[in-house]
């Protein structure tokens, strides 16, 4: 059986550190390979170098420009991606910021995704609040956020909490201050019945 987990949420929330810290516990607990799936690092480089053409600033990565042009080609090629595992026997760790899914949910629904009933589908919402956010993207000095930085009451509107139907079955994951023991239990939800006991699994990291 295969598994396909998405790791959700605005920027600053620590989605792709918190996939890393779980990817190999997961393998582990599901007896499976992982791959991880990252929407910066598989065309981070690539929509740089198209808005430094576009309008001379490679790390114009927020704008109007790049969400209605290529925002959309970014996700459905990270989409591909992780289903060309999925048909190989590879389960995949897919981590990007995917709002816009979340709330409508088409992430829970397997004929937009184009996976079969036979894999195992997850989606977890990584959370902090905004102004954790906001001190985490300033700390890490990302060059990708200096539009969100300089535009951020603009931006700002664009973040949202999922609430109502929206959540579903969303995995919440607050990732404020979290210690060993709320990775342990998110592994429990994302794994289910597939779950190893916590005795044959690797320490989590904190």
């Amino acid at each position: 059986m295969t598994h396909l987990v998405f790791f959700c949420g605005h920027a600053g929330t620590g989605k792709t550190t918190l996939a890393k810290k779980l990817h190999g516990p997961l393998m582990q607990a599901c007896a499976t390979p992982f791959c991880l799936l990252d929407k910066d690092t598989l065309y981070g480089g690539y929509s740089a170098a198209a808005m430094g053409m576009l309008t001379g600033d490679p790390n114009d990565r927020d704008s109007p420009l790049f969400l209605q042009h290529l925002r959309d080609p970014e996700y459905r090629s990270l989409l591909d991606t992780a289903r060309d595992n999925l048909e190989l026997g590879v389960s995949a760790l897919v981590v990007g910021p995917l709002s816009r899914e979340v709330r409508e949910r088409r992430l829970f629904d397997r004929s937009w995704l184009g996976v079969s009933a036979e894999v195992t589908l997850r989606v977890v919402w990584v959370y902090v609040s905004e102004e954790t956010a906001h001190q985490r993207i300033v700390e890490r000095g990302n060059p990708n956020d200096a539009y969100k930085l300089a535009h951020w009451e603009e931006y700002r509107q664009r973040r949202f909490v999922p609430s109502g139907d929206v959540c579903g079955d969303l995995l919440m994951f607050d990732n404020t201050a979290s210690t060993a023991a709320d990775y342990e239990a998110l592994l429990v939800r994302i794994v289910g019945d597939s779950y190893t006991p916590a005795t044959m699994l690797p320490p989590l990291p904190v």
